[in-house]
């Protein structure tokens, strides 16, 4: 008959190794703490091309699903008491930047962007309505416009010996369709859907930013710049690293002292040891950078 003594021995044994294997698997999979702390500063990383739709974190895509979600949960999180959004992306679809631009237009608690080696185009769609935007002087930033991608295959398919039938209802159905060029009338249409685009583009980065529109048209040519120029411009507030843009975000939520710091979807150990390189992406984004019809994005 086992004692007493060492029936206490084995339970207490066991649940230390449980309690050390749920903190291992907790730390594996992206956790920092276990967010006891009431007076946090929230990371949220947009890293990659900006998409809607359901793709896998941490190859390349930044997807509006992942990034709404996480600023709605810090906004609920009552210990969250401001966030920062860390920004390393070209752009993306302008659906995607609207969502997540939405989603942050909800929130009542400072959020900062900050910027890494590029925050352009859609990018800096996202950043506009921040409370504050830290960037580096070398950002690549900008690039306020829209582009609309078409590609005309016609000569290597009569190379190729293939012909195509197209059966439409009307007269733009296969317009951007890879097997002909555009006609006057769908290029005039393309130019409208873009100048559409640009408007909103425009107009919501003269309001978050405190410019006229005037201004902004000006500096909205597509062209992209330095932070430092971005400062300059009034694009940016200041500049800092992604320490620097906690400060800033722990004093605009009236926390006093160094800030615990905690993060929503930074690239993990998991990712690695469950084999993130064997997925194949062009299964989740194939609608978009395989589409027949062209990809209109804020990217440029």
């Amino acid at each position: 008959m086992v004692s007493s003594r060492k029936l206490i021995t084995y339970f207490a044994t066991f649940f230390v190794l449980l309690f050390i294997i749920a903190g291992s698997f907790f730390l594996i999979l992206g956790g920092t703490n276990f967010g006891i702390s009431k007076n946090r500063v929230e990371v949220i990383y947009v890293q990659g091309v900006m998409l809607t739709g359901s793709v896998p974190t941490g190859f390349g895509i930044a997807t509006s699903e992942e990034i709404t979600k996480s600023l709605k949960d810090a906004s609920e999180d009552d210990g969250v008491k401001a966030i920062v959004m860390r920004i390393n992306s070209p752009g993306g679809s302008p659906a995607a930047a609207e969502e997540i631009v939405a989603a942050m237009k909800k929130i009542k608690k400072p959020i900062v962007v900050s910027m890494g080696d590029v925050a352009a185009s859609a990018a800096y769609y996202i950043s506009a309505p921040a409370t504050k935007i830290i960037a580096n002087p070398d950002t690549i930033t900008g690039s306020i416009g829209v582009i609309w991608e078409f590609q005309n295959r016609s000569r290597f398919y009569e190379k190729d010996g293939t012909s195509f039938y197209i059966s439409k209802s009307g007269e733009f159905k296969d317009m951007g369709g890879d097997w002909r060029g555009l006609s006057d009338e769908e290029k005039k249409y393309a130019d409208q859907v873009i100048s559409e685009a640009y408007g909103r583009f425009v107009h919501e980065v003269a309001t978050d930013r405190n410019l006229t529109l005037s201004k902004v048209k000006d500096l909205a040519d597509g062209r992209v710049y330095t932070g430092a120029k971005a400062r300059e411009l009034g694009l940016v507030d200041d500049f800092g690293s992604l320490d620097d843009a906690i400060e800033v975000a722990a004093s605009l939520g009236g926390i006093e002292g160094k800030p615990e710091v905690t993060y929503a979807n930074k690239p993990s150990l998991s990712r690695l040891l469950f084999g993130a390189e064997k997925i194949d992406i062009t299964r989740f984004t194939g609608y978009f950078f395989e589409s027949p019809y062209g990809k209109l994005v804020s990217m440029s």
